[in-house]
């Protein structure tokens, strides 16, 4: 049968055609996939102001776009280029911190640490069960905390070009920024108009993974930035050194589920104990419960109405995503696999609704 024959190698040309096409737009994009991300996101962020300030400005969409994308350049070169040379300089100023600790508190037995709470019995016992010295814990402890604290460092210097990658990079966001705020709303439109599926299920999908992005960025993204911001403010008001370095830090492991911003301020608690500032060290336990109970509230209300987000999700999410994406894939990996996990719960769910009929 020469019809169906013909058929059969039209579609399969047609789908060898849409691989090939496909892998080579990707090859095309691979080097700006950073900048692309980074457009989009910030693109997604301001866009509710710029449907107000459209309105306002008589529904002149590119006006609005311009003075937004302005808006973000200014922020990114200004106060957030300002925070990473903060976050560069504190983290060296810790390092040298570090440094002159250990010259001027050297143990010379794990008896000396007996009287830190934790770490002097988790010593002992280091050494008397596994027949390690204190002189090798010594040398680990230095040389991890150094490769870490340069480490940050350059990641501070970096800031936000880094992430980028280049200059360039940065220049050709902002440059993308600009139309993904004007016509953002027109590619959504026509992406959902490629979905094969009816109109009322495209509306349905559509607004369940905008509801999914929502509940990530905003859930999630923006819990952690406040609870890094005040654990910041803690350090500072405890006295401890290189409190926006430790902010930073807190911001990220806010992102990791079972880990959290108790990872920074339980080992400065800690140390303020060992250091007998027991007021300071008070005070951080108050604070640190309050950054803590500030997740059980603030992230239900950034998220209300909208879908929620697995823990599982957020933390392969994130570990894959730096991997992959690179410091975007914070907020990017969990992303993606959350409208993945949405796009096949929906199907399952359209599945049902269809086998009910």
């Amino acid at each position: 049968m020469p019809g169906p024959e013909r058929l059969f190698y039209a579609r399969a040309f047609a789908l060898v055609g849409l691989l090939v096409l496909g892998y080579l737009l990707y090859l095309i994009l691979l080097p700006f996939l950073a900048p692309i991300a980074w457009a989009l996101f910030l693109a997604f962020l301001v866009y509710p102001m710029h449907r107000w300030l459209a309105r306002r400005l008589g529904g002149r969409a590119a006006l609005s776009a311009a003075l937004l994308t302005v808006f973000v350049l200014l922020l990114l070169i200004g106060p957030l280029t300002a925070l990473g040379a903060a976050f560069a300089r504190q983290a060296a100023d810790l390092t040298r911190h570090i440094q002159q600790l250990v010259v001027e508190h050297k143990p010379a037995a794990p008896s000396d640490l007996a009287t830190l709470p934790l770490v002097g019995p988790a010593i002992a016992w280091l050494q008397e069960t596994a027949g390690v010295s204190l002189a090798q814990i010594q040398a680990w402890a230095i040389e991890a905390a150094q490769a870490l604290l340069k480490g940050l460092g350059a990641l501070g210097r970096a800031a936000f070009l880094g992430a980028l990658g280049t200059l360039v990079g940065f220049a050709l966001m902002i440059f993308i920024l600009f139309f993904a705020i004007r016509d953002g709303r027109r590619w959504m439109e026509t992406a959902r108009e490629l979905v094969p599926m009816s109109a009322p299920e495209r509306a349905r999908l559509f607004e369940h993974l905008a509801s999914v992005t929502r509940a990530m960025v905003y859930g999630t993204g923006v819990t952690a930035l406040v609870q890094g911001a005040l654990v910041a403010i803690g350090f500072a008001i405890a006295g401890l050194p290189s409190p926006v370095v430790f902010g930073v830090l807190a911001a990220l492991a806010a992102l990791v589920p079972m880990v959290g911003t108790p990872a920074v301020w339980v080992p400065a608690l800690i140390v303020l104990a060992a250091q007998d500032r027991w007021g300071a060290a008070l005070f951080m336990l108050i604070w640190g419960g309050f950054v803590v109970t500030i997740d059980n509230f603030l992230r239900p209300w950034l998220v209300s109405g909208r879908a929620q987000i697995g823990a599982l999700t957020v933390f392969i999410g994130v570990l894959g995503g730096v991997g992959a994406f690179g410091p975007i894939g914070i907020l990017l990996g969990p992303l993606v696999l959350a409208l993945a996990i949405a796009l096949v719960r929906f199907r399952l769910e359209a599945g049902r609704e269809e086998a009910q009929r």
